[in-house]
């Protein structure tokens, strides 16, 4: 069996890959000034988790029961995902506050206050990597994940 396929050294990686991630996600939204719209910040939760899931999956990795939460945590990301990528591509309507419809005051002052708060629409994507949105991105991971998850977890049953 190949070293990447045992659990522990699964759940090492899943906490680098969302580590990184989060870090990237921070980097690109403060230091390259890229403001994520509400889904990008929906989508970093199952990394959060992923971080404390693969902590205890690492030290309790007798049981499968976390690398059915991290499979579980990944499945909601890759829908996460994508719906947003359905979203850029006008498959699907947007939250509500994905939309930035702060033009239609007629207030001067009203309009100058709303510019601080100005959302980003989540069918813009200004930030991408190899012509691919991040969401786009996030799902590959996503699905990357998933697959291992099974893998892995075929392999114990098969033990």
């Amino acid at each position: 069996m190949m070293i990447i396929f045992k659990k522990k050294n699964f759940f090492l990686l899943l906490l680098f890959i969302s580590a990184f991630t989060l870090i990237s996600a921070v980097y690109i939204e403060f230091f390259l000034e890229q403001k994520p719209c509400e889904l990008c910040i929906f989508q970093r939760y199952p990394y959060l988790f992923a971080i404390l899931v693969s902590f205890f999956g690492y030290f309790y990795s007798k049981t499968n029961f976390f690398l059915y939460i991290a499979i579980l945590t990944f499945l909601i990301s890759a829908l996460l995902s994508g719906y947003h990528i359905g979203v850029e591509q006008d498959i699907f309507a947007g939250l509500a506050s994905c939309s930035s419809d702060n033009l239609n005051i007629i207030d001067k002052n009203k309009l100058l206050n709303s510019l601080e708060d100005i959302s980003v629409s989540c069918k813009d994507s200004f930030f991408t990597i190899l012509g691919m949105s991040l969401a786009t991105v996030n799902l590959i991971i996503s699905i990357i994940i998933i697959v291992f998850g099974l893998i892995i977890l075929k392999n114990e049953k098969n033990r």
